[in-house]
Parts: structure tokens; sequence; C-alpha cells
């Protein structure tokens, strides 16, 4: 079973610090000392704020991922137990997306080594202005699978609102709460 991370709504302040942190530990470059206008800010999870609750959404590492099975191209592939896109072969095609049932999937301009990446062959003319087209790719949680340490965001919560949940950790809970069940039959 895949590992996934979850955020408790009642523990979230809404402070978009494991946001920051996930931007952090995805650059390769050090975003504290750029322009605020080079910051290829891009994180993999969304604070979604309301009257009521405030929370992270994030990619919840299904088994059977819509996006990977919808992918056309083969792009999204299950990595070591994290569903993870191939930012080299995506072509932004916003078909994973549409299929994600969490909404934890965005369009991003692709970076390299502090620069947006255009795209080779498309141009756009724009009042009479031609210029090339940025390269754009999916974006999601990949629960910081070149990190030894794990998820950036849930070391950065000041709060302690993200939960590591692992598969043995489901059946441990499924069977305890089968033997409440029982207990009040």
């Amino acid at each position: 079973m895949n590992t996934f991370v979850i955020a408790d709504p009642d523990k979230c302040i809404g402070c978009r610090t494991c946001e920051i942190a996930c931007v952090v530990a995805h650059s390769e470059t050090n975003i504290l000392t750029q322009e605020n206008n080079d910051i290829e800010f891009n994180p993999k999870l969304s604070v979604i704020k309301t009257v009521e609750v405030s929370a992270p959404i994030q990619c919840r590492q299904c088994e059977d991922a819509p996006c990977a099975n919808i992918c056309p191209n083969g792009s999204i592939i299950n990595k070591d137990g994290v569903i993870y896109i191939n930012k080299e072969t995506c072509i932004g095609c916003k078909t994973c997306v549409v299929a994600c049932p969490f909404g934890a999937i965005d369009l991003v301009s692709e970076y390299k080594d502090g620069e947006v990446v255009n795209q080779e062959n498309l141009k756009c003319i724009d009042n009479n202005k031609c210029y090339f087209k940025e390269r754009i790719i999916a974006n999601k949680c990949d629960l910081c699978i070149d990190s030894p340490d794990g998820p950036a965001c849930v070391k950065a919560c000041p709060t302690d609102a993200f939960k590591i949940v692992k598969g043995t950790h489901l059946d441990k809970s499924i069977k305890n709460k089968r033997k409440k069940s029982a207990s009040l039959l």
C-alpha cells in the first residue's frame, strides 16, 4: 500500500509554512536569496482556506491512480511506492488534472537552472509580437522522494498537523476499528 501524507484540519492554522517548505525542498537554487520575480514558487500541495476550515490538499498516492491510468504517454509512474511525474516526458496535456479526484495536481511552468524553459517549436503571436511559449508540466506531491528526511511539509508544520500514513498504520487502524465495532454488538 502506498504511503501518503494527510493533514488534520483541526490543527492546521493556514500559515502556508508547508507550501514554503515544499518549494525550498524542491528548488534547485536557494529561493531565499533570489529576486522576487525569479522565484520558482510551485508548491506540490495547496493550503485551502474557507470560513470553516483550512487544510493543505495534496496527492493521496492512490493505489489505482487515476492520473497514472489516464496519462497518454506514461509520464506518471509508481516509483518506489510514490506516484511520480516524470517532468522530462510530461507534455502538459491536463488529462491528469481532470482525472485527480482530490484536485491535487497543478500545471506549472518548467524551470531549469533557475530559468523558465520555453517550448522549442511553439511560438505565440500576440499584439504583433512573437515570443516563445513556456513549457507547462504537471506538478504534484512526490513525498520528497529524493530526500532521506522525508516530506518537508511534515517537518516544517508548526502545529504538527501532518501525519505520514503507511500501509501498516492503516492495517492496525482497520483492526482496531473492527474490534470496537464488534464490542458494540
